[in-house]
C-alpha cells in the first residue's frame, strides 16, 4: 500500500483531494476538452459527480494506489493518479489538467514527481496511455520521461461510439529518463504562410478532400500504394498529431492564402535522426495546378525544416516520368543525384524507375 504522503514538485503540491476542492473538480470536469478525452465522466458534471469522485479517491488509496489532487498556490490545477501495483510491481497513472492551467506543464511535471515517488515505493515499471489524438497527453509522457512502447488499437471507446487508438509508454525503475526535446518542433503560430499559400497540420476535417485528391488519376498514377476508402484516410489523418509530436513525420494541408480552400498536401516523412535526413513528398487537386502552389509549399517546409530542426539532408523520390514533380524539386532548389531502376510498382505490373534528388543545408540558401 502506498503512503499518503505530500509531494512537493517546484510550484506544484500533490495531496489527497478533500472537500475544499469540490468546486474546483466540477468546473475541471464540466470542460468540453476534458469530457472529450475522459469519456467516462458524468456530462453534465455536477457536485454530486465530484463528491462521488473523492469515495473514489480514497478507495483507491485503500486499494492500494494513490490519487492526487494537482495544487499551486492552495488552488487544484488538476488530479493525478496511479492504480493499485499488480504482483509485479507495475502499475499505471493517468492525469488531467484544469482549463486555468494548461499550457504551463503542470502534467508533465505532476507525472514526472508522482513516478519518481512511486519507484522510491517499491513500484518497478510506471506505464502511460494517451489517446492517439490527444496530441497535449502525448507531449506529457514525452516531457516526464516515458519511452513510447507502441499502439493498442480501438481500446478506447468515445462518448460518440467510435473507438480509438491509444498509444503506450513506460518507465522502468533505475533507467535515465531525460524529457525527451521534440526534434520536429511545431510551427509557432500554428502555420507557415508565404501570403499565396498556408501550410497547417492535416486534420480529420480534411480526410474528405485529401481522399478525392488522392483519387485523382493524375495522383493515383504516381502513387506506391492504391487509393484507401474514405474511413482509411480519416483514419491517416487522426495520426497526424501523434506523428509530429513523437518526430516521425509532418503531414500539412496547403490551402489556397485568401480563401483557405483547400488545394493539396506536402508532407516530410523517413525523418532518419542519425542521418539528419527526410523525405518530402506532396500532392495537389487538379484545380489548383499550373499556379506554382507546389512550388511555395515545399520551399516553406524546406525553409521552416532548415531553420528549427537539425535536420542537414531532405530528399525526394520521383517517378521518371513525371515530369511536372521533378520541375517543382528544381525551382525549389534540389539537385539531381542519381536514379534507382525500378523501384516504382505500377498498375500493370512493370516498375519504373525512381529519380532521387536532395537539397543540404550547406547548400541551402533562404
Amino acid at each position: 500500500m502506498l503512503p499518503r504522503d505530500v509531494i512537493s514538485t517546484g510550484s506544484l503540491i500533490l495531496r489527497p483531494p478533500g472537500e475544499s476542492d469540490l468546486e474546483d473538480i466540477v468546473k475541471m470536469s464540466d470542460d468540453p476538452v476534458t469530457a472529450r478525452f475522459l469519456p467516462l465522466l458524468a456530462q453534465p458534471y455536477r457536485i454530486e459527480h465530484a463528491r462521488e469522485y473523492l469515495g473514489i479517491a480514497a478507495a483507491r488509496w485503500q486499494d492500494g494506489g494513490a490519487e492526487y489532487a494537482i495544487t499551486e498556490g492552495g488552488r487544484l490545477v488538476g488530479s493525478i493518479g496511479v492504480r493499485p501495483p499488480d504482483h509485479w510491481g507495475v502499475a499505471e497513472i493517468g492525469y488531467v489538467v484544469a482549463p486555468w492551467a494548461r499550457n504551463r506543464n503542470v502534467a508533465a511535471t505532476a507525472a514526472r514527481a508522482l513516478t519518481d515517488w512511486a519507484f522510491d515505493h517499491g513500484l518497478r515499471r510506471v506505464e502511460l496511455q494517451a489517446e492517439v489524438e490527444n496530441v497535449p497527453s502525448l507531449r506529457v509522457a514525452y516531457k516526464a520521461g516515458f519511452r513510447e512502447e507502441g499502439r493498442r488499437r480501438e481500446a478506447k471507446r468515445l462518448r460518440d461510439g467510435r473507438y480509438m487508438d491509444l498509444v503506450t509508454f513506460a518507465r522502468l525503475k533505475g533507467e535515465a529518463a531525460p524529457p525527451a526535446e521534440p526534434y520536429l518542433p511545431f510551427f509557432e503560430g500554428g502555420e507557415l504562410n508565404d501570403g499565396v499559400v498556408r501550410l497547417v497540420p492535416l486534420t480529420v476535417e480534411d480526410a474528405p478532400d485529401y481522399h478525392r485528391m488522392m483519387a485523382d488519376p493524375g495522383v493515383a498514377a504516381y502513387a506506391v500504394s492504391p487509393p484507401g476508402t474514405l474511413e482509411d484516410d480519416e483514419r491517416r489523418c487522426r495520426y497526424t498529431g501523434y506523428w509530429w509530436v513523437s518526430g516521425q513525420r509532418v503531414e500539412l494541408a496547403i490551402r489556397d492564402a485568401a480563401s483557405g480552400e483547400f488545394a493539396g498536401h506536402v508532407q516530410l516523412t523517413q525523418v532518419l535522426p542519425p542521418l539528419a535526413q527526410a523525405m518530402v513528398g506532396y500532392s495537389l487537386l487538379p484545380s489548383h495546378r499550373g499556379k506554382g502552389y507546389m512550388t511555395r509549399a515545399v520551399r516553406l517546409l524546406v525553409d521552416w525544416a532548415f531553420a528549427n530542426t537539425p535536420l542537414h539532408r531532405i530528399v525526394a523520390g520521383t517517378d521518371v516520368g513525371n515530369v511536372a514533380s521533378h520541375a517543382v524539386l528544381e525551382r525549389a532548389g534540389f539537385r539531381r543525384e542519381g536514379v534507382h531502376r525500378e523501384l516504382f510498382p505500377k498498375p500493370d505490373g512493370t516498375r519504373a524507375d525512381d529519380v532521387e534528388w536532395a537539397l543540404l543545408r550547406s547548400t541551402w540558401r533562404r
